[in-house]
């Protein structure tokens, strides 16, 4: 039985492969900042009534860090992964 929800990804379009060298980066970046600044928010102001407004503006803010580290960073941490980890035997 398939979801609503993945039968929508069987029948859109998708990108093309090459794409995914930076679609990649872009969720993580976008998921984990949000997570991140989420956290951290919380942390310094607790549950307060600005705290949505503070922490998108504080998810933005790390965002635009996140994303252009992980475009330098990720290449370095497959090659380090790829040196310590067997690769797979066909």
């Amino acid at each position: 039985m398939t979801s609503p929800d993945t039968a929508a990804f069987k029948t859109s379009k998708k990108l093309p492969a090459r794409y995914g060298a930076l679609l990649t980066p872009l969720l993580i970046s976008v998921l984990m900042s949000c997570v991140v600044s989420g956290v951290s928010t919380v942390k310094s102001l607790g549950f307060v009534e600005s705290l949505f407004a503070v922490w998108m503006g504080a998810w933005m803010a790390s965002w635009l860090v996140a994303f252009p580290t992980l475009l330098v960073v990720l290449p370095v941490v497959r090659r380090i992964v790829a040196a310590l980890v067997q690769p797979a035997s066909r």
